[in-house]
């Protein structure tokens, strides 16, 4: 089952992938704020350890700074060139600038700026007393600086100094392995956190592909069931269908065959029987004409009677079994049809034939006649015509037949109605003897065009037994 439905019977996931799809969502989002806490982590890592290196580059520049200066300073004082206080004068310019700069990087660390203050103090009285032993120096010469040598502690001040910067550095070395070791186990953390996250993920994934998968796999199978089951169906229709077709002609031939023997049972038998009646009243008639005319006089009248008898069952054994199709052909058959057509109906029946039709077997000429005979009695019920023309032509594989009139014609799918059986018995007709047969609008959509094609027997590509139809034998003094 691919859906659930909800009460208003719209289709919906079902409740198990819809968890899977809200925890794939909550999976995303903490993968996010992990990487953006991890990113943020960085950062303040990278500004860390940048920081604490500008702060070690400016602290041991600052004591390059003193030392120089203090080496320019004793140069000068050998020398007398004022080209060695060069130095000096560097650390006088440079110190105020590292020192603020210390300061304000120094900012967020107590103990840092306490030992900058130190620092500061320490260099600030190096360099008042270098300048001093300058002003010394120049007022009563080296010997002065000699004497001031031996009594001053230069040379622990720079040590103080140096000391001072080797305990910023190393403050500084150890809040920066400090915070490296606790973003060290934060990433761990983090690394931790996202690998679970990527093995969350890839469950996630995996149900998703076996879900996926099993729909997959069910919907082929799903799928492959019903293009079998249609294949059966369409097999089965299609068997059902055509032996339906082999029962319609299996009747028609049935029928026919049973249309002949009855009509020659009525032709034979009746018409016999029915002359000898005849013959009998005439001679009765004749003796009782003199003698007892009352009498003579009803078996005028009973006579007369025998006579529509006689032409009734001449009718019943025509529409049974055409009596000039056996005796003179298709075209004598059709042409006493459609005349006696034309005078019941009043409509002006036209047949037109091409061709010879002698050839035509007894099933192809009762077919065409068939056709032509529930063609031309739908058209007296439903066409409301005024013209019908029936046209046969002989082909080179079979006989072409066409019947059109000028009614109001006929809708395309009546030929496909359950209830059209002069249709369908039209088609099974033609079909039965390897033809075709359709039906449609006439020329320029005016009236109604039916169309059928019987091969002769030559050229039939659906052979059947065709009917015993002996000749029927004309009854003298009857037709």
């Amino acid at each position: 089952m691919y859906f659930t439905t909800d009460p208003k019977g719209t289709p919906t996931l079902p409740f198990y992938k819809t968890m899977l799809c809200l925890i794939c969502v909550m999976i995303l989002i903490v993968n996010g704020v992990s990487l953006v806490h991890n990113l943020a982590s960085l950062k303040g890592a990278n500004e860390l350890q940048s920081r604490t290196a500008r702060v070690i580059d400016r602290v041991q520049y600052l004591n390059v700074l003193m030392m120089d200066a203090e080496s320019s300073l004793r140069g000068y004082f050998l020398s007398g060139s004022e080209v060695y206080l060069g130095p000096l004068r560097t650390a006088e310019k440079d110190t105020a600038p590292l020192l603020a700069d210390l300061d304000e990087l120094l900012v967020e660390h107590p103990s840092q700026r306490k030992n900058l203050a130190q620092l500061r103090t320490l260099v600030e009285r190096k360099l008042a007393g270098m300048g001093q032993a300058l002003a010394v120096y120049r007022a009563g010469g080296l010997g002065d600086i000699v004497k001031i040598a031996e009594t001053s502690d230069s040379g622990s001040a720079m040590d103080e100094i140096g000391l001072q910067v080797v305990i910023m550095v190393q403050e500084q070395n150890e809040l920066l392995a400090g915070r490296s070791a606790a973003f060290y186990a934060q990433y761990q953390n983090a690394a931790m956190l996202g690998v679970l996250i990527n093995v969350a993920a890839i469950l996630v994934i995996v149900l998703f592909y076996r879900l996926i998968r099993s729909s997959f796999v069910a919907r082929v199978a799903t799928q492959r069931a019903l293009v079998n089951a249609n294949e059966n169906l369409e097999t089965t229709v299609a068997m059902r269908t055509e032996q339906l077709s082999v029962l319609s002609r299996h009747l028609i031939s049935v029928s026919e065959e049973e249309k002949a023997r009855l009509a020659r049972e009525l032709h034979d038998e009746l018409g016999a029987n029915l002359t000898s009646i005849n013959m009998d009243l005439n001679a009765v008639c004749d003796r009782l004409r003199g003698r007892e005319p009352a009498l003579a006089a009803m078996l005028d009248r009973a006579r007369a009677t025998l006579v529509g008898t006689v032409e009734l069952k001449r009718r019943i054994v025509e529409n049974l079994r055409p009596s000039l199709l056996d005796n003179l052909g298709l075209e004598a058959a059709l042409n006493s049809y459609c005349a006696e057509f034309g005078s019941v109906t009043r409509l002006d029946c036209e047949l037109l034939v091409e061709g010879e039709l002698d050839d035509a077997g007894p099933m192809q000429a009762i077919a065409v006649f068939r056709i032509v005979q529930e063609a031309l009695n739908n058209i007296a019920k439903y066409a409301q015509a005024g013209t019908v023309i029936v046209h046969l032509a002989r082909a080179p594989a079979g006989l072409s037949l066409e019947i059109s009139d000028d009614g109001v014609g006929i809708d395309v799918d009546a030929a496909s109605k359950p209830k059209s059986h002069g249709l369908l018995g039209m088609r099974e007709r033609a079909m039965l003897l390897g033809g075709y047969f359709k039906v449609g609008r006439g020329v320029n959509g005016v009236g109604t065009c039916v169309e059928a094609f019987i091969p002769l027997p030559a050229q039939a590509t659906s052979p059947h037994v065709e009917l015993a139809a002996a000749p029927l034998r004309a009854a003298e003094g009857l037709v």
